[in-house]
């Protein structure tokens, strides 16, 4: 399952090394919905190579704001500890696997 996080500092933890993905989310959003199956089985298969975090924009609008994340959904992809890219709206599971894998040769 997905870590929550709820603070910079839990973010920067979390992302200090390596590949991980922050789900910018919303509970009233229905795209998020849709992702969240995609991400959860996209977390099962890659295992310990990407952390999987969850932000609820809601509840934590300045850290959102601070990423620049304009709609939710949205994918905050942290390369070694930065915020590399970013990626917003639904994605189908096997269309945001290649582009996670593109991501892991990356590294």
């Amino acid at each position: 399952m997905a870590q929550a996080v709820s603070s910079q500092a839990q973010i920067d933890a979390a992302t200090a090394s390596g590949l991980a993905v922050l789900d910018v989310w919303a509970p009233w959003c229905a795209p998020c919905k849709m992702m969240e199956p995609v991400l959860a089985q996209l977390e099962h298969s890659y295992g310990d190579q990407i952390h999987f975090l969850k932000l609820n924009v809601d509840d934590h609008q300045a850290l959102a704001e601070q990423y620049k994340v304009m709609s939710v959904p949205s994918l905050v992809i942290f390369k070694q500890g930065k915020a590399a890219e970013k990626v917003a709206g639904y994605y189908p599971e096997d269309k945001l696997r290649r582009y996670l894998d593109a991501k892991l040769m990356e590294l």
